[in-house]
């Protein structure tokens, strides 16, 4: 019954089961962010690969949550084009993004769940929207769900009732409600203290790897960005651009832009090290 149901939430696409072939490959292509004549960001060229663990790093005000809305579909760019896979979703009508919208799962930085519902009601939102499922089945995969973020039980506590930590994994329990092919987060280790940051850390590799989802996170917790991140880009507030790609790691070791390294190094004392230990550069 639970693969039955599993099953059946893997259909979210008005016709059949998700198309294992859809490319949920990211290409962002001269991407302009602008608020009227303010541009925030210009000309940003990236690819986020598949099942990759893409973080969206750099100083506060720079513009990360506003990449993550033009992402999403939820900011129009001023200039420039998203495709995923073979869809352009810049240039796309309205009910291609809204197959698009679907493959999507989303965890905002409060975990954004409606205090007057509870865990398993929270999770069902999207369940009962985009499938034919019973309330009881439903239930059932919600409680799935949850169990796999480790809250089984808690299925009928309220959102107040729970700590913070709890609460994100609820809403990361709701964003993998319907098996997303890409994950998007949002500072999601923001007022957790570091053993629950670490354990969510965790969880989204776990999920990542049970999935086979990309991931997008917006960050900029060193400990997260060095244990998750498989790629990065980082945005510079001062030259309005993105000024460097790669991974993480490799960054912190080679990179020899100062505005980069003052970023992955902060709090070191002397010469930075990466996180094993040995010195940046060497």
């Amino acid at each position: 019954m639970a693969e039955k149901l599993l099953g059946e939430t893997q259909s979210i696409q008005s016709a059949g089961p998700r198309a294992k072939s859809a490319e949920p490959d990211i290409v962002v292509r001269n991407l302009t962010m602008a608020y009227g004549d303010f541009v925030l960001m210009r000309n940003l060229n990236f690819v986020v690969k598949r099942s990759a663990v893409f973080i969206i790093m750099g100083g506060s005000g720079c513009g990360k949550s506003t990449l993550l809305r033009h992402l999403l579909g939820l900011k129009e760019p001023a200039t420039g084009e998203i495709l995923y896979g073979d869809l352009n979703f810049t240039h796309a009508g309205s009910e291609a993004r809204e197959q698009q919208l679907r493959r999507f799962g989303v965890l905002y930085q409060g975990g954004a769940l409606w205090s007057s519902m509870t865990l398993a009601e929270n999770i069902g939102l999207p369940l009962e929207e985009f499938t034919d499922l019973s309330g009881a089945e439903i239930r059932e995969v919600a409680s799935l769900k949850l169990a796999l973020v480790g809250l089984k039980g808690f299925e009928d506590y309220y959102p107040s009732q729970i700590s913070g930590g709890m609460q994100k994994r609820a809403g990361l329990a709701r964003a993998i409600a319907l098996d997303p092919e890409i994950l998007f987060f949002d500072e999601p280790s923001a007022g957790l203290d570091p053993i629950s940051s670490r354990l969510l850390d965790e969880l989204i590799l776990e999920i990542r790897d049970s999935l086979g989802a990309t991931v997008v996170v917006v960050t900029h917790e060193l400990a997260s960005i060095f244990a998750i991140g498989d790629d990065s880009i980082f945005l510079d507030a001062d030259s309005h651009t993105a000024i460097v790609q790669g991974n993480p790691r490799e960054l912190l070791e080679h990179s020899t832009d100062p505005r980069v390294r003052r970023f992955l190094t902060r709090g070191a004392e002397g010469e930075p090290e990466t996180p094993e230990g040995s010195k940046a550069g060497k």
